[in-house]
């Protein structure tokens, strides 16, 4: 029995490791989690259907303006977690299954309730003024945080084998905020439009758009991101990945960041604080959310090196672009100066990520789809040359 090479064993580890070409199937009658996902979708719907019926027919044109606002919002969103969704990649089918739990389950069968009841307590303990300044920030950071998660960890349940690192938390939390901070603008545009009683719905709903809009720019896609990265670590589903600490404060920063946004008047008290506060607040956020990714995506980059080192050996393709495709934006950077050519290096950037998803895909067999994206490398390789 001949002995496996070094970097092939590494390779296939790291496709096992990482669960990448997995296929994912959302109908399974025989877990448990798929039935507790239909709960809270399901009871989410019938809330939203009890809260905008009565008055939708009336108040069509801002609803209308708002599903179609906010879901021309979503395309740069969806371009730029497409392009960071780019190591072990998550299936779209996956990511949709949280968008929708973030949009339905968690913002009308958790959030809704849950806010309407405790902002009534919050009342009732210190008054409508503390309320007001104070009770969403000691309310949303608690059960819209835990009610997103709850949409991963139900994920996990659906898919064990593909929600397996932090990275895939914060990719998998960022479409789940997403899906949340999307519906939840829409609620925004309603209740505005029902406050001035259906008058003037579309410069209603665009204003809401504007204000949300900029606003969600830090917001739940982002608290999301930052907080299902800090369970993975908490949860620790991959070797050497768990780290409880790291998890825990992760988890914290969020709802920090959650509850400085949603209680920003409380904390500014008027006054010039109350301009600069947003921006200061967001460009901590901003910091934070690259710092919690480049640490989120180690794993992913150790398992797309190690995917692809026996390509490398064999001279599929050299060690600037093993470097480019596994490791940061300035790597990248380096190497699109190292060929003097953006479009090629991009051209061959994309390729290689092709040859990782086909060889992940295969389970490190050869099949004619594996030998293709490696030709389509070499072919662009020798056009570079010539």
């Amino acid at each position: 029995m001949t002995a496996v090479p070094q970097e092939r064993a590494a390779q296939l580890d790291a496709i096992e490791q990482s669960g990448w070409g997995q296929p994912y199937r959302f109908l399974q009658p025989h877990n448990l989690a798929f039935w507790v996902y239909l709960l809270g979708v399901g009871g989410g719907l019938l809330t939203m259907l009890r809260y905008f019926g009565a008055g939708a027919p009336f108040y069509a044109q801002a609803l209308t303006g708002g599903v179609v606002l906010f879901g021309l919002y979503l395309v740069p969103w969806l371009l730029l977690l497409r392009h960071h969704n780019r190591f072990t990649a998550q299936p779209a089918g996956l990511l949709a299954t949280g968008f929708v739990w973030g949009g339905v389950a968690a913002t009308f069968w958790i959030a809704l309730p849950a806010n309407t009841a405790l902002q009534a307590i919050w009342a009732k303990v210190g008054g409508t003024s503390f309320a007001a300044d104070w009770g969403a920030g000691l309310t949303a950071p608690i059960n819209e945080e835990w009610g997103k998660a709850l949409g991963l960890v139900l994920l996990i349940g659906l898919a064990p084998r593909l929600v397996r690192s932090a990275y895939d938390g914060f990719i998998i939390g960022a479409f789940i905020g997403l899906g949340f901070q999307v519906f939840e603008d829409v609620l925004y545009v309603y209740n505005g439009a029902t406050q001035l009683f259906g008058v003037d719905q579309f410069g209603s709903s665009l204003r809401v758009f504007v204000v949300r809009g900029a606003a969600g720019i830090v917001s739940h896609a982002l608290f999301s991101a930052i907080f299902c990265a800090g369970l993975m670590w908490l949860l620790g589903r991959t070797r050497g990945e768990r780290n409880r600490l790291r998890g825990v404060l992760t988890m914290l920063m969020a709802m920090t960041f959650h509850f400085a946004w949603d209680d920003m008047s409380g904390i500014s008290s008027g006054g010039v604080w109350a301009a600069v506060l947003p921006f200061a607040i967001a460009a901590v956020e901003l910091i934070a959310v690259f710092y919690v990714l480049r640490h989120a995506a180690r794993q992913e980059r150790a398992w797309i090196r190690a995917l692809l080192s026996p390509e490398a050996e064999a001279g599929t393709i050299d060690p600037a672009l093993l470097d480019a495709v596994s490791g940061l934006r300035k790597d990248r950077r380096k190497y699109r100066k190292h060929l003097h050519h953006r479009t090629k290096a991009n051209h061959l950037l994309e390729a290689t990520n092709d040859l990782a998803r086909e060889i992940a895909t295969a389970q490190g067999t050869e099949t004619p789809r594996v030998t293709h994206a490696r030709s389509e490398i070499l072919r662009l390789r020798n056009k570079r040359q010539s």
